[in-house]
């Protein structure tokens, strides 16, 4: 419903579209400004930095498109409206990711794609058939990873009901600090977004073995192969957390 009521104005879906991009892209031409500053930002080069930055754009924007309107949980809740989509017989989980559908969400997707497709022949890597492998594996895994930070935060709307900034705090906030090299950030940080919150395995641990730089933390070296299994771990703890959220829901009577 939500696709055909914006195919129905192409050119409005257009120009949304295209200000989608737009917008998204300033994170990026922030980034460029710096680099006209300096040569290097925490030891990381531009190309280097394009390289880490598309990959959150773009697993990010795949997640934001699935799942990205879960923050309207909150208000449906508070409005009694979340209680007609326990009587359908369709999944709960599916009918709130599909809630307000955004095609417009697309234009985050090409920007990161755009970068990305720049960084790669522009870092200075030796590919090798794993690191070319990687990085497509990285870009699933990172859909993943955001996905489930996506329905955490909706399962805690259970219990906040007005909790759609503290999720937009972790999953927008998530990949704009992934847009950035670790070196820049304190190591009790890195800890949080390593072993709490694993957004570092995103793109920092796989990226550095792409680029060949120091794992963040002195991680091993297999850890740059180890995103998939934290997706499903992510994927399988923010499931729990939906379900317990479900479960404790009470209708508001209205």
């Amino acid at each position: 419903m939500w696709i055909r009521s914006t195919m129905a104005y192409r050119a409005s879906f257009v120009v949304t579209v295209f200000g989608n991009l737009l917008v998204t892209g300033l994170d990026f031409v922030a980034i460029l400004l710096m680099f006209s500053q300096v040569e290097s930002l925490g030891g990381w080069s531009l190309p280097e930095v394009a390289f880490l930055y598309g990959l959150s754009a773009t697993a990010f924007g795949i997640a934001d498109l699935t799942f990205g309107s879960m923050d309207v949980l909150g208000g449906r809740m508070r409005d009694g409206s979340f209680d007609t989509l326990l009587v359908r017989p369709v999944p709960v989980l599916a009918q709130v990711a599909a809630d307000h559908f955004a095609l417009r969400r697309l234009g985050r997707i090409t920007q990161g794609v755009l970068v990305l497709g720049w960084a790669l022949p522009a870092v200075d890597v030796d590919w090798t058939a794993a690191k070319v492998l990687l990085v497509p594996v990285m870009l699933v895994c990172g859909g993943v990873i955001f996905c489930a930070v996506f329905v955490a935060g909706a399962a805690f709307q259970f219990l906040a009901q007005d909790a759609a900034e503290v999720q937009n705090a972790f999953t927008y906030g998530g990949t704009t600090l992934l847009q950035y090299p670790p070196t820049v950030f304190g190591k009790d940080f890195l800890r949080g977004v390593t072993f709490v919150l694993p957004l570092a395995f995103v793109n920092w641990v796989p990226a550095s073995y792409v680029l060949e730089r120091p794992y963040p933390l002195g991680l091993p070296p297999w850890a740059a192969f180890a995103s998939p299994l934290v997706a499903a771990v992510c994927c399988a703890l923010a499931g729990l957390a939906w379900r317990a959220g479900l479960r404790s829901y009470r209708s508001t009577g209205s």
